[in-house]
């Protein structure tokens, strides 16, 4: 591990100055970043830690909805009972992630801000151009199993690694940061970006912003929801697709509804007519044209082409789920 300088921030203002020198990371759970300073992705000059912040709490705000704190814990979040009773597809989004171990230390925060699990990434001595921009792209060309079917460019076709942030999407929540130039508000799908010819951006957070909080509104979607992911083992392993469906059904019709994806972009993956087609569907819809609306455009660089089936396959079956309030349970570690 390269060497660098280590500050402990007291509150929210002495952790925005700290932050504004440049190549300054923040720590919290350390879950990402201390692996990648391990293996020399990353060489910050200057760590600051955060822990100190009084942002773990969850609580509930006027009109109905929930702030969840930047520091609270992946597994505070997951097993709080406002959120498993009002917002159950993001209890099983973020149980479905990591370990037991990695969600008591990992942050939501942090959480927002992984990066890429992708193997040229981390290995130093491949081409990255998001971790050595203008080195090219490893996975282009060579074994892309993992990689992007949607958003990707002639320049990066990583995938965004979360489960948390596809629930979030499909939520429509909202993030907080405050950093040098004060306090903002993003909606989630503004929050993370596609590679464009920046691979290494993978947000629109600014230099020294750090996440106070994630707002989600009122409508938690609880009795028609699931959070469906595929993987190459039911433990522990990043998805090769998932999906986040939420519904609100009246008298067997789907009044609204929306989609969100992971494992197919660089970032959370929604489609506004996808989540459009299913308004006004009977419950026992076969879901077909909303799986061929999240996958338009879509395509393989090789190894990955299976997910051409896998995914509009697992968007239908966690449609039927949500739709008929028989939600995947992650503790089962069976498809259903």
């Amino acid at each position: 591990m390269t060497p660098f300088a280590y500050a402990r921030a007291g509150d929210l203002a002495e952790a925005v100055a700290l932050g504004a020198e440049p190549g300054t990371r923040f720590v919290a759970g350390g879950t990402n970043l201390v692996d990648l300073m391990k293996y020399f992705v990353e060489a910050p000059p200057r760590v600051v830690d955060i822990n100190a912040l009084s942002l773990r709490a969850i609580e509930d705000l006027d009109g109905g909805g929930l702030r969840l704190g930047g520091l609270a814990t992946n597994a505070d979040t997951a097993h709080d009972p406002r959120v498993q009773a009002r917002y159950p597809v993001l209890a099983s989004a973020i149980l479905a992630g990591a370990s037991a171990q990695l969600r008591n230390a990992a942050t939501n925060g942090g959480n927002l801000n992984q990066r890429t699990r992708c193997y040229y990434f981390y290995a130093i001595d491949t081409p990255c151009n998001k971790r050595a921009p203008g080195s090219g792209c490893g996975a282009i060309g060579g074994f892309n199993r993992i990689h992007a079917i949607q958003g990707a460019s002639e320049h990066c076709i990583a995938t965004h690694p979360s489960d948390m942030c596809v629930a979030l999407l499909a939520l429509d929540a909202t993030v907080r940061v405050t950093g040098p130039g004060g306090e903002r508000v993003i909606a989630i799908d503004d929050y993370h970006r596609l590679p464009g010819d920046e691979p290494w951006r993978d947000t629109t957070l600014q230099p020294g912003e750090i996440v106070t909080a994630i707002d989600l509104p009122a409508e938690g979607y609880a009795a028609h929801h699931s959070y469906l992911k595929m993987r190459d083992r039911q433990s522990y392993a990043f998805a090769l697709v998932s999906v986040a469906a939420v519904m609100r059904v009246e008298d067997g019709v789907i009044r609204e509804g929306r989609i969100a994806m992971g494992g197919m972009a660089h970032k959370p993956w929604r489609v506004a007519q996808a989540d459009a087609l299913l308004a006004g569907k009977p419950v026992d819809d076969d879901f077909a044209d909303v799986a061929d609306a999240l996958m338009t455009g879509a395509r393989g660089y090789g190894a990955n082409d299976f997910k051409l089936e896998l995914a509009p396959a697992t968007i239908r079956r966690a449609c039927r789920q949500a739709a008929g309030g028989t939600p995947q349970i992650q503790s089962d570690k069976r498809i259903v």
